[in-house]
């Protein structure tokens, strides 16, 4: 756990910490920091991997699956231990619990723990969660937008683009200019340490920190028992090892600042959202470094 702590968490922190200290300094916006992530280096980030690195349909297949009955289960716990909570604050719950990180703090860890193996399979499971934010996550936390408008949300995103030009360019053959392979391959660098910053600047902002009863449920289910739940389903799955890792891994992640955004927005207990987000993440420093120690392919 030690090893774990110093040589994963310790990094992705310092990054996360960097990103703190300068939004603290300096009026830093963080919507536009936000934006150059999702939009310009992320899906160069996802195009990149899915071009040059080899992972085949049953891993895909696998973690996919695997994530969707996670996030089913993981539903269904969060609405059961809150029958008495108001219908807005039932709903965040359950988003901050089926809704993770796998972003900013998924695909840093996911490289420095597993490997680019783990890393590639990081990338699979980020973009089944970006799917599921996009789509269950303004259904579940209010929006008046259907289900055809939330999916048209997420074809929108470069990330979607990125998905399916990589693999089409690997099945046609098709060789890039060594030009546009380089530029990509630099800008994919740079995505993974400017989610981190990322992070830090969206931490800085945060004011609202109102503990209660909800808050601690939502940290509880997050960071201690979905990874529990993801072990078990990997296990009657019979998932690989390192599928099974980067899985329980995934949802070992805390909660996704993206619930915090969409509850403001749709008026589903904002505060507790914020709290939530907030909280898993300095929790989940010490439960990801002990997941880490368990799960990890030895």
């Amino acid at each position: 756990m030690l090893s774990a702590l110093l040589e994963v968490i310790l990094p992705v922190v310092l990054i996360a910490a960097t990103g703190f200290a300068l939004a603290k300094a300096f009026p830093l916006d963080a919507d536009t920091i936000g934006k150059i992530n999702l939009y310009g280096l992320t899906p160069l980030l996802v195009f990149d991997s899915l071009l040059n690195t080899p992972i085949s349909v049953s891993e895909v297949a696998g973690l996919a699956g695997g994530y969707l009955i996670v996030t089913a289960i993981g539903a269904a716990l969060a609405w059961l231990a809150t029958p008495r909570s108001p219908s807005a604050t039932r709903r965040g719950v359950v988003g901050c619990v089926i809704l993770g990180n796998n972003g900013n703090f998924g695909l840093p860890i996911a490289l420095l723990a597993l490997g680019q193996a783990g890393f590639d399979q990081a990338i699979v499971l980020f973009l089944v969660s970006v799917v599921v934010v996009f789509t269950v996550g303004p259904a579940l936390l209010g929006a008046k937008e259907s289900l055809g408008q939330a999916m048209l949300t997420v074809l929108k995103l470069p990330v979607s683009w990125a998905l399916v030009a990589a693999p089409l360019i690997r099945l046609l053959d098709i060789a890039l200019p060594v030009g546009v392979t380089r530029g990509a391959a630099m800008l994919a660098g740079a995505a993974v340490p400017m989610v981190l910053v990322a992070l830090g600047v969206q931490m800085a902002h945060s004011t609202t920190l109102k503990p209660s009863p909800p808050t601690a449920l939502a940290v509880l289910l997050r960071v201690i028992v979905m990874p529990l739940v993801a072990w078990g389903v990997a296990v009657v799955l019979q998932l690989p090892a390192l599928t099974t890792a980067s899985l329980v891994l995934c949802w070992a992640m805390p909660t996704a600042v993206n619930v915090f955004m969409l509850a403001r927005e749709y008026g589903s207990d904002p505060e507790m959202a914020a709290s939530a987000v907030v909280l898993s993440t300095l929790s989940s420093i010490v439960t990801i470094a002990i997941v880490i120690a368990l799960v990890t392919p030895v």
